[in-house]
């Protein structure tokens, strides 16, 4: 099948775009998933000025690389969280931002998600990946005692925020691929069962698939795949490890990534508790055949060893579904 394989570009956005295009065509990479901060993608450009759309592509082009989907998961992230403070202003340009009143983040980052639809159709991808936030991520230990009637309530709001959005993607023929997170108002199987029918089954609506997410609350990737082989729009290859020794904590212990004390941690594809060839399989079974994008994140690693590394991980770890039984040789005419 050969998919593509693309480096998200989230992390490196430090870099310009020029500088990490040629630095991912080296590491082996056949194209980028331009994430919409740094200088990398930047909505309110890309709708003001057709040269900047165009000087996207020019770069792309010039190292020879793709690009399948667009991610604006700092703004989304704002559009639905039932609390706004400082965290928020660390990740959002000063023009979202504002005065910092949380209903005004809230209206002014929904509307640049609807501009990033209207981007991604100028751009000429049709899938945008991202955070939705969510109006009760902060409820979730059910202590204080936590009434079915607010959680219920809180998936109302969501949609009620996220419906419009939606609505507009589908009027620019782009999709809404959630990144399935905590944090997020789906973040495992049951709650993903809840957003799609909080959204009514929206068609614009579905999910960016990130195995890393899953690992480390302890379920199987592959039960998700299994459970949406519809709403698969996008995935990425992320790997977490696993470090639970009767002393750390699942949870993470408010310690920062990366120290050798949480309960895991995020590392480079292969590094961790990842199983690609299941992954693979399930995602063969489900006819996906989009691009295998690499979010690259590992604190003890280099990260240009790590991503050159992870390309050539997920290259040879894909392969094409077979189109008849292996024994199929066997049978007499």
């Amino acid at each position: 099948m050969a998919r593509p394989v693309t480096l998200f570009t989230g992390q490196w956005a430090d870099l310009t775009l020029d500088t990490l295009a040629g630095k991912a065509k080296a590491m082996g990479y056949d194209g980028l998933e331009l994430a919409c901060w740094g200088d990398h993608f930047e909505v309110d450009k890309a709708l003001s000025d057709d040269a900047y759309t165009r000087s996207r592509w020019d770069i792309l082009e010039k190292h020879g690389l793709k690009c399948f989907a667009i991610s604006n998961h700092l703004v989304g992230q704002c559009v639905a969280d039932g609390i706004i403070d400082d965290r928020h202003k660390s990740i959002l340009p000063p023009r979202l931002w504002g005065d910092g009143d949380p209903e005004g983040v809230r209206r002014r980052c929904a509307e640049e998600m609807k501009n990033t639809a209207a981007a991604a159709r100028k751009f000429g991808v049709n899938v945008v990946n991202g955070f939705t936030g969510s109006p009760i991520w902060h409820l979730l230990y059910f202590f204080p005692p936590t009434t079915d009637e607010m959680v219920d309530k809180g998936y109302q709001e969501f949609a009620d925020r996220w419906t419009p959005i939606l609505d507009t993607f589908k009027g620019h023929n782009v999709r809404f691929a959630l990144e399935v997170h905590p944090s997020e108002i789906a973040y495992d199987i049951y709650t993903a069962d809840r957003t799609l029918k909080a959204l009514n089954y929206h068609p614009a609506f579905g999910f960016n698939f990130d195995p890393s997410h899953f690992i480390h609350q302890q379920f199987d990737p592959v039960a998700f795949i299994n459970a949406y082989p519809d709403h698969i729009f996008h995935v990425h290859v992320k790997d977490s490890k696993v470090t639970l020794n009767g002393v750390s904590s699942i949870l993470g212990s408010h310690i920062q990534f990366g120290d050798h004390r949480r309960g895991w941690n995020f590392v480079s594809p292969g590094h961790g508790d990842l199983k690609l060839d299941p992954m693979i399989r399930a995602l063969n079974r489900i006819g996906y055949n989009g691009p295998l994008s690499v979010e690259w994140e590992d604190s003890g690693m280099e990260r240009e060893y790590g991503a050159k590394e992870a390309a050539a991980w997920v290259k040879a770890g894909d392969f094409t579904p077979s189109n008849v039984a292996f024994d199929a040789a066997f049978a007499s005419e």
